[in-house]
């Protein structure tokens, strides 16, 4: 029963995404994951590194249309040594606050539980295959949660 809860939830949500990011989820196989599935997913492949793409809402951020057309080309690009899956619009807020990131639309990269960085907005391709290389090459990372911004009372004070 909670297979088809979570099955009818994911269904409703891929009605509210932009025919892009749809297409991602339908045609390209990307899983569409809310944040009850994902340490579930990152455990299937512990040592591959996941991309999480972040959209928010198209509408906001038209450049999310701009990212899904460019993800499953760098997927393709770096063959097997990346996988991808579009993070569900009802739990991106909590898993922003987790990753630390802090523009939309956000490609946020990891390996097993360690987060190892994110790309926001849309960049040039040059710029995504450089990061990303790093990004592939990097032996360690920050576990989840590491990056939070932390506001201190003297930092409350200045705002």
């Amino acid at each position: 029963m909670e297979d088809s809860l979570n099955q009818a939830s994911a269904m409703a949500q891929m009605g509210t995404c932009s025919p892009l990011i749809r297409r991602l989820i339908e045609e390209y196989g990307f899983p569409l994951l809310g944040a009850g599935e994902l340490d579930a997913f990152l455990r299937q492949e512990p040592e591959t590194v996941t991309v999480l793409f972040f959209p928010e809402d198209a509408k906001k951020y038209p450049e999310s249309n701009d990212v899904a057309v460019v993800l499953p080309e760098l997927v393709e690009h770096f063959g097997g040594r990346l996988r991808a899956a579009v993070i569900s619009r009802q739990d991106e807020k909590a898993l922003q606050q987790l990753y630390g990131f802090q523009q939309w639309p956000a490609l946020v990269f990891v390996r097993g539980q360690t987060y190892l960085g994110s790309i926001c907005k849309i960049q040039d391709w040059e710029v995504y295959l450089e990061r990303i290389e790093k990004i592939l090459q990097s032996e360690s990372g920050q576990p989840r949660g590491i990056g939070i911004p932390v506001v201190t009372d003297a930092a409350r004070d200045q705002a």
